[in-house]
């Protein structure tokens, strides 16, 4: 087995890999079409940012869930068994579509993607550590996370054409077989599993199980819950702001096509995916301390979307302005987003392994739907440039404050 895990692109791992691919663009042209389809139908960017925001909240109910899931049962079992869940679930809106009133649709809709992405990340998170060898471990997490921004690339670019000049309905087909196609490949993944027993219910053992983790987060490793908490600060000023504005400013402030929208979208996935190969290139020279670095970065490159709109500032020029800044954030946060989960995976036991990451998912992303209902409301009151430029200083002090706690990780 050590053997077969000291290369990069095992049997197992390529198959990871490209149900990965399959299942993410599925996810990614949904995510992408869906709130669009809401936001066009009612012209309304307060519900927007309020629908995201509740559709956000599934995914850090779940996220414990699907972590406490990872360590007890088979995680090949568990990427299967959502996969086919989804393409139940896309089923179901195609049926009810039309139906039955627009906005609860989405709402509910949103919140079961959501809610099953939270539970399936865990699984695959937690299965690195058992297909590759230690000194691959910030390679194969640069892969992963290139494969999530790849599809994030693709999604929207396709899926804004698509949607363009089709619709919805081939948008919710194409995501159908998607999920099934991966369903299918995900079968023939062999990911080593160790049967943990259990001496009460599954309530109990959730219960037993989340409480372990955050025993080990905040006091075997409280570093670890000053990171949740940077994360934490970041999702509530920086990530919501992103997750918001872009579409608001392009398709309604700019005005901009449901294609130029795609492409903003498909170029974030660009520098996820540029991010990702410079985190691959990079391997063990990345660190904990570079993590502020890139939160930094972040900042810098929000304060210049909120300059790319100032008043008088032509709406092509603005148009592409944020999507390259779009593309070069994207590309920073993939670096910070590597550097964090390689450090979690090298430093946690494997028996705690997808409990611990899916707790501080949740508990980070816990602030992110507060942010975008407080960003719907913003941006449909305020001129974008101020708002983002606000952004973009607090994220900026956010950063500074975090010197010191990813220095620390570095010294453990």
């Amino acid at each position: 087995m050590e053997t077969q895990k000291s290369a990069l692109f095992t049997r197992d791992l390529t198959l990871v890999v490209v149900g990965q691919i399959v299942s993410l663009f599925g996810n990614s042209i949904l995510h992408f079409a869906l709130p669009l389809y809401l936001l066009r139908e009612t012209g309304s960017i307060v519900l927007f940012g309020a629908v995201n925001a509740c559709s956000f909240l599934p995914m850090i109910l779940m996220g414990p869930i699907g972590g406490t899931a990872a360590d007890r049962v088979h995680k090949g079992r568990i990427m299967v068994g959502l996969d086919l869940l989804t393409a139940g679930l896309t089923a179901c809106y195609a049926l009810l579509w039309g139906k039955v009133p627009l906005v609860p649709l989405v709402i509910v809709t949103l919140m079961l993607l959501y809610a099953i992405a939270g539970a399936y990340q865990p699984a695959v998170q937690a299965s690195l550590p058992l297909l590759l060898s230690p000194d691959r471990l910030t390679q194969g997490n640069a892969v992963i996370n290139m494969v999530a921004t790849l599809a994030n690339l693709l999604g929207p670019a396709l899926g804004g054409v698509i949607f363009g000049l089709w619709g919805l309905g081939p948008i919710l087909t194409t995501s159908g077989i998607c999920f099934l196609a991966s369903a299918v490949m995900e079968l023939f993944i062999r990911i080593p599993h160790e049967k943990r027993p259990r001496s009460a219910g599954v309530l109990a053992t959730v219960g037993k199980d989340l409480g372990e983790s955050w025993r080990y987060i905040s006091q075997e490793r409280p570093v670890f819950l000053s990171v949740t908490l940077v994360l934490s600060a970041f999702n509530l000023i920086l990530s919501a702001v992103m997750i918001v504005g872009i579409p608001a400013i392009v398709a309604k402030v700019l005005d901009m096509s449901d294609a130029a929208l795609g492409l903003t979208q498909a170029a974030m996935g660009l520098g996820g995916l540029l991010g990702g190969l410079l985190a691959g290139l990079l391997g063990t020279r990345l660190h904990p301390r570079h993590g502020s670095v890139c939160l930094l970065a972040c900042a810098g490159i929000a304060a210049g979307m909120g300059l790319a709109v100032l008043p008088g500032m032509p709406a092509s020029v603005s148009y592409w302005l944020i999507t390259l800044l779009s593309m070069l954030a994207m590309a920073a946060a993939m670096l910070f987003t590597v550097v964090l989960l390689t450090l979690v995976q090298a430093q946690v036991p494997g028996q705690l392994l997808g409990k611990v990451i899916a707790c501080i998912q949740a508990v980070a992303n816990c602030a992110s739907p507060l942010g975008q209902m407080g960003y719907g409301i913003l941006f449909g009151s305020l001129p974008p440039w101020t708002v983002l430029l606000g952004a973009a200083a607090l994220s900026a002090l956010v950063a500074l404050r975090s010197r010191r706690v990813f220095q620390a990780l570095e010294s453990d």
